[in-house]
């Protein structure tokens, strides 16, 4: 699979748009199976296993997360949340050391804003994503998305989205 910046790019527009569109399923099935969705709670924290995380799930967590926001008893989710994301320009890291050519491995870092709604609250979070991106049966596919908030370190209500 030949891919070019564009689409790489591309990738973490459709990812970010499938989560404002709340198609969870579908951006599930984004993930490889070893797969991981990465919040530190630390700036420039560089172990999920080894201290606290604000989320670090992996694909079955994930997979329970999405049948949870998706069934009809979760009292949290009625109305359901919804969610915008405001993405700067991927860019793509070349430097970075799981970032080696002819590896089929991308990372691809992007700025953001997402506000989060349900009913009368409206909560706003800026951070940066990061993408570790594979190539696997001739898709992109997430190995691991690592959200970093700029104020990782405060008191949080509950996250009930993925940013």
């Amino acid at each position: 699979m030949s891919l070019s910046d564009r689409d790489l790019i591309d990738f973490v527009y459709a990812e970010a748009r499938l989560l404002d569109e709340l198609r969870f399923e579908d951006w599930l099935d984004l993930y490889t199976d070893d797969g991981y969705y990465w919040m530190p709670l630390a700036h420039d924290q560089t172990d999920a296993r080894l201290h606290a995380s604000l989320m670090y799930e992996d694909k079955l967590l994930l997979r329970v997360r999405v049948e949870r926001l998706a069934g009809q008893r979760t009292f949290s989710q009625q109305p359901r949340s919804r969610c915008h994301h405001l993405l700067q320009a991927p860019t793509i890291e070349r430097d970075h050391p799981e970032s080696a050519p002819g590896q089929g491995r991308h990372v691809l870092r992007t700025a953001f804003h997402y506000v989060e709604t349900r009913q009368d609250t409206q909560t706003l979070y800026a951070g940066w994503a990061t993408h570790h991106l594979v190539e696997q049966d001739g898709a992109l596919r997430i190995r691991l998305k690592r959200v970093d908030l700029v104020n990782c370190d405060a008191a949080f209500g509950n996250i009930q989205l993925f940013m």
